[in-house]
């Protein structure tokens, strides 16, 4: 029976580390929003005129896995024009894996527009495919890419394709 106490005290060293509570990690939050800084591109459907820009926006999550908000300005500049879109989408987002993610997104966008000193606002609607990369888990930096169509309600019914792609950066 000697012989088997420091077998068991042995034993019981070894497991000890078991019995403490461990560190944990803490849980990893969802930051409060996350900010696009990039570059725009536009394409007329009925014209074929095209116009390009810098892009910004912000995005929240009202509804985790549900709903995010995203508001941005972008100006678009063309030949003899100047055109500046505001945008409130609605998306509807998809975790694909840990580093990317898919949103499918729609909403309202009022358009300002100045070509040949003539000055229109106009409302349109936007749908978009917003792909977001994130080069680590936590979700700090990253880039995007998002393709956009656009009808316009305004005079002409103007169509547009565009792309907008940059940085992501979220705000802890």
């Amino acid at each position: 029976m000697h012989s088997a106490k420091p077998v068991v005290i042995a034993f019981l060293l070894l497991c000890a580390r078991c019995a403490f509570p461990q560190s944990v990690d803490p849980v990893e939050k969802e930051p409060v929003a996350i900010v696009e800084l990039g570059g725009a591109a536009g394409w007329s459907l009925k014209d074929a005129g095209s116009s390009f820009g810098p892009t910004v926006a912000v995005e929240v999550t009202p509804i985790e896995n549900w709903l995010e908000l995203e508001a941005g300005v972008t100006p678009l500049f063309a030949r003899h024009s100047t055109e500046w879109d505001v945008d409130l989408l609605y998306k509807k987002p998809w975790t694909l894996s840990k580093k990317s993610e898919f949103m499918l997104g729609i909403g309202p966008e009022w358009v300002h527009a100045t070509a040949y000193s003539m000055t229109m606002n106009s409302v349109s609607a936007e749908g978009v495919l917003d792909f977001m990369f994130w080069p680590s888990a936590k979700h700090r930096f990253g880039w995007y890419v998002e393709p956009a169509y656009e009808y316009n309600f305004g005079r002409g019914h103007e169509q547009s394709l565009g792309v907008s792609g940059g940085l992501l950066i979220a705000i802890p």
